[in-house]
């Protein structure tokens, strides 16, 4: 072989004949290197090492912080919870079915009654039911169905005979109105949430206002005027909402929600006032259970129940709370019993039907939905979705 094709090492004084490949050394280390010595890599371990330690401890860390954002959430929300469960009224709970088993794996169904005025000293009709309503989860399915029953359904109240369903709740309280649901529907009610409305800004307001698709302009009669003198109050000509979706804070969303008469939309009956409750409502729920308002729960959990009377404790409140998050919106079925409208005794009433089972039945998934037929009003019946009911 040719000496100037033979392979050689390279060393620092000078070139030596073999096949050792040429290695690097740090500028670092070449100053206490001997003369003649070869250059070779320093090893990174120690500088691998240090990068593991950091990454485990910023995962400690972060394991830390959420077993501490655990511990805190719960802590407020079951030191509201207590206080919700103890505004339970006595006699509720023996009316109560309870079912064995996770709320996040068995089909549920909650009385939620909302009562408008009630620590209103004086007012009208104080007390009375003023939004009722059956939510059923089915978390197999990943579904919630709703059932609303319109405030002046003519129905026989136990003990009192036949009047609106609305007025069981004055009457004999939230155990009389209980009883009076399961009569009407014939289901069978494992919880209950009692939504004081007069407080359920609050609410609203500690979860930072919440988003509503006004699905069209309203103008409102003049009620609960937001200004503080008489001479403003009689120039106010109302409320005013307009079309699409819009941000609202707690007073804002509560009129909303209170709204009976639109005098930009005449035609508008209870159905539409039910309806915009029912927005607000899964509105604060779609709020209170998205990420954001996770991240506040150690500060506001206990404000969130504020509002609240319920039998629910707060391991079963967080369970629903994932149940409505996994739930699939698009899919909800949203049911309303209805009838035929009449004055009775001077007053308006709806008087129920028997297209109500029917109604009933699709709530429970024991038949397909069907919409009510188009130009009845007050007509029974479920949809899928959002489309208006």
């Amino acid at each position: 072989m040719p000496a100037q094709d033979k392979p050689y090492r390279l060393y620092r004084g000078g070139r030596v004949k073999g096949r050792v490949p040429l290695a690097r050394s740090s500028s670092s280390g070449s100053k206490n290197r001997p003369p003649g010595s070869p250059i070779t890599a320093e090893p990174s371990t120690p500088k691998r090492r240090r990068i593991g330690r950091w990454v485990v401890l910023g995962l400690v860390l972060l394991l830390v912080l959420i077993v501490a954002w655990g511990v805190g959430s719960y802590l407020s929300v079951s030191g509201g919870v207590s206080e919700a469960n103890d505004r339970v009224p006595a006699g509720v709970d023996r009316l109560l079915k309870k079912r064995d088993g996770l709320l996040v794996s068995t089909p549920t169904t909650i009385l939620v009654l909302g009562t408008d005025g009630g620590d209103r000293a004086g007012r009208q009709g104080a007390n009375r039911s003023d939004s009722i309503m059956l939510l059923r989860t089915d978390p197999g399915k990943r579904r919630l169905a709703y059932l609303s029953i319109p405030r002046d359904l003519q129905v026989e109240i136990p003990e009192v005979g036949v009047a609106k369903i609305n007025s069981a709740n004055q009457i004999g309280g939230p155990a009389l109105a209980l009883r009076t649901v399961k009569d009407l529907t014939g289901l069978d009610v494992n919880h209950v949430v009692f939504v004081d409305f007069d407080r359920f800004e609050e609410l609203i307001d500690a979860v930072g206002g919440i988003d509503v698709d006004v699905p069209r302009r309203i103008q409102s009669n003049r009620f609960d005027c937001p200004y503080k003198t008489a001479a403003q109050c009689s120039a106010w000509k109302g409320w005013r909402f307009a079309r699409g979706k819009q941000h609202m804070d707690g007073r804002r969303a509560l009129v909303y929600s209170r709204i009976r008469h639109n005098l930009l939309h005449p035609s508008e009956t209870d159905f539409d006032r039910a309806r915009r409750q029912q927005q607000v409502v899964a509105a604060t729920l779609d709020k209170v259970t998205s990420f954001g308002a996770s991240l506040k729960l150690p500060f506001v959990g206990g404000d969130l129940v504020k509002p609240l009377a319920t039998d629910l404790s707060a391991w079963e409140l967080m369970q629903l709370g994932w149940v409505y998050f996994r739930a699939d919106t698009g899919k909800a079925l949203h049911c309303r019993l209805g009838g035929d409208p009449a004055t009775v005794g001077g007053e308006s009433v709806i008087l129920g039907t028997e297209d109500n089972v029917s109604t009933i039945a699709m709530f429970t998934g024991r038949s397909a939905p069907l919409p009510p037929p188009r130009g009845v009003p007050y007509a029974p019946g479920c949809v899928i979705g959002d489309r208006r009911l």
